[in-house]
């Protein structure tokens, strides 16, 4: 772990980026910091074979179970899946599909700046509430903070 160089939640100006048009959270900066430590665990199995990027998520669902996910490479780069999407699978197979999403941490090992892809963006939206929180890392290795609305303005919702 001593190649990431993520910055401790300790610190209340630790956050490099406060979306205006987010509420402020009840994640205190230790539960935060735990779920970090939990996606930077998970980036440590990831199967990256092919672009050596190493990227966990620790999601935090309302009711406070935390389950973690990981990216898994393939030889055909469109079978990808990324970490989000993994956490958030696992969740739905093990909580059911009536989970929802208070917090998603992402942290990958290559002290790269991160944020979720349109994919993920997608996948997270559909198991959010307006409240959901997604940390991830940021330029010049801060860490940002958004909500879904912030990530995805235009997002695709399937009106039934």
């Amino acid at each position: 772990m001593s190649h990431t160089h993520l910055p401790s939640f300790d610190a209340p100006d630790s956050l490099t980026h406060m979306s205006a048009t987010n509420p402020l959270s009840d994640l205190s900066p230790s539960r935060i910091a735990d779920l970090q430590q939990r996606a930077i665990a998970a980036a440590q199995n990831a199967y990256a074979p092919y672009s050596n990027f190493h990227v966990g998520a620790a999601v935090l669902l309302e009711g406070d179970a935390i389950v973690t996910g990981c990216n898994v490479e393939n030889a055909s780069y469109r079978l990808t899946t990324c970490a989000e999407q993994n956490a958030i699978t696992a969740a739905v197979a093990f909580h059911g599909p009536a989970i929802r999403i208070r917090a998603i941490v992402i942290a990958n090992l290559n002290n790269a700046a991160s944020p979720p892809c349109g994919a993920c963006r997608q996948t997270i939206l559909e198991f959010s509430t307006p409240n959901t929180l997604i940390f991830f890392p940021g330029q010049d290795s801060g860490i940002d903070k958004a909500s879904i609305a912030d990530l995805l303005p235009a997002a695709f919702i399937l009106n039934e």
